[in-house]
């Protein structure tokens, strides 16, 4: 380990000397208080170090040691539960010992040295192993069990395995490698943030992530291992929409990173997660998330670092051949954090003064998601969805993050303030929203769900544009100077809107729709479409269809509870058929 000294402070920009033996990359303690920082560049001996922690009282003169590491993340047993901070301290052990603020310098381990955890050995002394491969498992909590793997680019023959209870850097297995040598294994290993941790092979994505939200599951669906962005303004119901993928996703283990976004929305989700039920396990939700809480009055640098920590722990997770899922809110402030510590480092800005190289930041993000053939020889598959919200000011989806996000991510849930407004969420826009995973998807969907599960997805995105088209009449003509097909296709598009895509996230029924639910409801909207559109012809009084009691039973079927809709949805259809029936029978004798 090397040490300089600082000759200039410039916010969480520090500038030393004397650092010739020192990297790229490398974390360094800065001053009397050891505050953690990363060596951004080099020229000669001087270092330019983005310090993690407030700098307010650092001078010229104070030592800078580096410790020879680039930052890097402690993966093994205790993760599943933490709340982190952008660099991995563990927030509730950092209050317990210093109080509710987090005093500059703190050294906490991410692992906690103290606690015990029952290693079950499932490898045997002599075999072969090779990185990826798991040698026990650890049952971490209810819900995740923990495989301890063999570190990336290790491998030799097992000599010894126990076990037992042991902490995270007790020895539970040793290898003996190829030249000879001894390596002792414990349950935790480390790894870089900025590096991607290994795979065997990459596969297109071709199972849905089922979210239990009906205009993303069935409109805009985002695949297992796939990207995408929620970008809308202020108030637009971006952090909710993210909170419910969390909840609900299909998925093994949720990574939340909140990433410099407002105290009080964190502090929701830390109030919400213990409270809520996993409807896969029955346990708290909490049980298989780990929360990356670095909110906007938290320094600036570590923000920058979030995106990173958070990702390398849902690759360790993935690594285990779990479905793991991102949930990013914002990167938006993630790209403030490099804007203004390249603004401090003096580079040419880019495009409203973000760095030029933004775009490549945010694909070495989201390129770190995928379904992969998992490291070792066991053959495990595992996945990593990343989905990133987007903040982009007033809105205005042309600025260079959303641009930039728009061109690397395959699912685009744009959201619209508008719609927020008028009190429909999600407040997702069906015009502007789109998925490229649906050419990949379609065989799933049609294996599992039927060939009319995306005809009826077609048919009610064309009336949505048809409606849009027509609304432009209206507001010129009104409505009632429209052909009973256009007034039709209009009442249509309202229940598709109304009592389709509007999902009511503090409704227990509501809040999650499963995809046979999704599916029979849809259909249930697109069969009253198809059976008056039938007998427009003898139809005297077209307000008498729309006013059926079937009509009003199908605008209240998304409260139906979960164990009663199929009967319920069958009643309706059979209600509406004989309703409909005789109207155009009653139409049919007042023509003659």
């Amino acid at each position: 380990m090397s040490k300089g000294r600082i000759v200039k402070v410039s916010g969480p920009l520090v500038v030393a000397t004397g650092l010739a033996d020192a990297s790229m990359a490398d974390v360094v303690r800065v001053g009397e208080q050891r505050l953690i920082g990363e060596i951004l560049n080099m020229t000669g001996d001087s270092a330019f170090i983005q310090v993690y922690e407030e700098t307010s009282g650092l001078g010229p003169g104070a030592v800078v040691e580096t410790t020879g590491a680039p930052l890097a993340v402690e993966l093994g047993p205790g993760m599943i539960g933490t709340i982190y901070d952008g660099i991995q301290r563990p927030l509730e052990e950092i209050m317990k010992l210093t109080g509710p603020t987090i005093t500059r310098g703190v050294e906490v381990p991410s692992l906690s040295r103290e606690s015990k955890w029952e290693f079950s050995a499932t490898a045997k002394e002599g075999d072969q192993l090779i990185g990826g491969d798991v040698i026990g498992t650890v049952q971490e909590g209810p819900v995740v069990l923990h495989k301890i793997m063999i570190p990336p680019g290790i491998s030799g023959t097992l000599i010894s395995i126990k076990s037992g209870l042991f902490t995270v850097n007790d020895t539970v297995a040793v290898l003996k490698t190829a030249d000879g040598s001894e390596k002792e294994l414990t349950m935790m290993q480390k790894w870089p943030v900025r590096i991607g941790r290994p795979y065997q092979e990459k596969f297109p994505p071709t199972q849905p992530l089922s979210s239990g939200q009906r205009i993303i599951d069935t409109l805009f669906p985002i695949a297992k291992g796939g990207t995408a962005a929620v970008p809308g303004p202020f108030g637009s119901g971006k952090t909710v929409v993210q909170h419910q993928l969390a909840k609900w996703s299909d998925v093994d283990v949720v990574i939340y990173i909140g990433c410099g976004e407002r105290g009080n929305e964190m502090t929701d989700v830390l109030r919400e997660f213990p409270e809520l039920t996993d409807p896969r396990t029955g346990e708290s939700l909490m049980k298989r998330t780990v929360m990356i809480a670095n909110t906007s009055d938290m320094p600036v640098a570590a923000r920058e670092a979030s995106i990173y920590t958070g990702i390398t722990i849902a690759e360790y997770f993935r690594d285990m051949g779990y479905a793991v899922a991102v949930i990013a809110d914002s990167t938006s402030r993630w790209a403030e954090a490099l804007r203004e510590m390249s603004g401090r480092l003096e580079e040419m800005p880019g495009e409203e003064g973000y760095p030029a190289y933004l775009s490549s930041r945010l694909a070495q993000f989201y390129e770190r998601a995928g379904t992969v053939a998992c490291m070792g020889r066991e053959g495990r598959k595992g996945s990593l969805t990343a989905i990133g919200a987007v903040s982009p000011p007033g809105g205005d989806i042309s600025e260079p993050v959303s641009q930039g996000t728009m061109r690397i991510v395959k699912v685009f849930w744009g959201l619209d303030a508008s719609l927020a407004y008028r009190r429909h969420f999600p407040a997702v826009n069906w015009l502007t929203s789109y998925s490229l995973y649906l050419d990949t998807l379609k065989p799933w969907y049609d294996e599992n769900l039927g060939k009319d599960y995306f005809l009826n997805r077609e048919k009610a995105l064309r009336i949505l544009q048809e409606e849009a088209t027509l609304n432009e009449i209206v507001q010129l003509v009104g409505k009632d100077s429209l052909s009973y097909e256009d007034q039709l296709t209009l009442e249509t598009a309202k229940m598709i809107r109304e009592d389709f895509l509007q999902q009511n996230a503090f409704v227990d029924i509501d809040s999650y729709s499963s995809y046979d639910r999704q599916a029979k409801l849809m259909h249930l909207i697109l069969q009253y479409d198809s059976l008056a559109r039938a007998v427009l012809d003898q139809c005297v009084d077209l307000q008498e269809l729309f006013a059926i009691s079937a009509r009003e039973k199908i605008g209240r079927a998304k409260g139906v509870p979960e164990g009663d809709y199929v009967r319920v949805y069958r009643e309706i259809e059979e209600l509406m058929q004989q309703e409909i029936d005789r109207i155009a029978a009653k139409g049919g004798k007042e023509n003659d």
